[in-house]
């Protein structure tokens, strides 16, 4: 055989022998790429997205659309090929295992967490978008989960308004951590609640529940290996009642990157005129209760998606900007905010036609 052959040969060999170990040994990372974008003014497996009752609502135009990533399961092995793949590919990412599923994280934890955030965004995107209509917005805190065999199990439970903590009254989520934490773990600290199941006959016969109890509970020390201090073994959150009837309908997504554009599609229903002037404006963010927009994780996915679906215009949170920038899909100006107030003034400039003045993300 002549040289040159066999070189080649021996040569084609190996780079199959390689190809077949790349398929057989995996590696510690996950992939990311483009999901589903969702207009949250139109409808969605055959039924509004948003859907308000209670209230005189207003035909709205154009896309305010929430994107999304999908991303590979926990319990995925990805081979060194399919790894070698995914960093070479323009719209997918590779990361560690580690960045999307921490400590150990199974698929149903995560599922669970993201269906919870998911939850608590559409909520926090209500109230943003109440108030700022200037529609008054209920709230008070609640217990938003106990913690399995923590001193507040069977003591405590989720939906229970907590009135105050040692007789001082309690008006934000962080006022139940800060007042426990002034015991020493095994002190005694007692809670003054309206129980899950009166507050929640309260809402149903529209009065005001009054009837409250008075919980007491032995601290334990934390474990979470920061410094130690006294816990209970429960995470305080916010609830609302709202003067009328406002439902997010869409299943299988999940965590609280679409609050923004809930809070902005809710807003537009409930104005006359179109917030987008018959634009696409896709868009993503967490929102919180006074209308902050938040971060968010796989902002290089979503604007590729979105600009797949057809979006001119990308809302952008702040601190995202600059990942962002780094690699924008062509035809997608992304538009850089912080608040509600910026995307609503960033729509009002868009559908004028006037986008010369957009705040837009740049890379520096």
């Amino acid at each position: 055989m002549p040289r040159r052959t066999a070189t080649m040969l021996a040569s084609t060999l190996m780079l199959i022998a390689l190809l077949c170990a790349g398929v057989f040994i995996n590696v510690p990372y996950a992939e990311m790429s483009p999901g589903p974008t969702v207009n949250t003014l139109g409808d969605h497996d055959g039924e509004p997205v948003l859907q308000i009752s209670g209230r005189k609502t207003y035909a709205a135009s154009g896309h305010l659309n929430m994107t999304t990533v999908r991303v590979t399961s926990a319990d995925y092995k990805m081979n060194l090929v399919e790894a070698v793949y995914g960093w070479l590919a323009h719209d997918n990412k590779v990361v560690p295992h580690d960045t999307l599923y921490p400590d150990g994280k199974t698929e149903e934890q995560s599922t669970q967490e993201n269906a919870e955030e998911f939850s608590q965004s559409q909520e926090s995107a209500k109230v943003a978008a109440l108030k700022e209509l200037d529609v008054p917005v209920k709230s008070w805190v609640i217990v938003s989960t106990v913690v399995k065999d923590s001193p507040a199990e069977g003591k405590l439970h989720a939906g229970d308004v907590i009135k105050a903590v040692d007789g001082t009254t309690v008006k934000e989520p962080a006022d139940v951590a800060e007042l426990v934490t002034k015991h020493k773990p095994g002190q005694d600290v007692v809670f003054t609640i309206v129980p899950a199941k009166e507050q929640a006959a309260a809402e149903k016969e529209n009065r005001t529940a009054t009837r409250t109890e008075e919980v007491t509970i032995r601290t334990a020390t934390s474990d979470d290996g920061g410094e130690k201090r006294a816990i209970v073994g429960i995470s305080a959150g916010t609830d609302h009642t709202f003067p009328f009837t406002i439902d997010i309908k869409l299943a299988d997504v999940g965590g609280p990157s679409a609050g923004l554009m809930f809070a902005l599609g809710i807003y537009d229903k409930l104005t006359p005129g179109s917030l987008t002037g018959g634009k696409f404006v896709a868009g993503t963010g967490t929102i919180d209760d006074a209308g902050k927009v938040g971060p968010i994780g796989g902002i290089e996915m979503k604007t590729v998606g979105a600009r797949e679906r057809g979006a001119q215009y990308f809302l952008t949170p702040a601190a995202n900007c600059a990942a962002a920038a780094s690699d924008t899909p062509k035809g997608l100006t992304l538009v850089k905010v912080d608040t509600i107030d910026d995307a609503l003034g960033a729509l009002k400039d868009i559908r004028s036609g006037d986008t010369a003045g957009l705040p837009k993300c740049t890379t520096g």
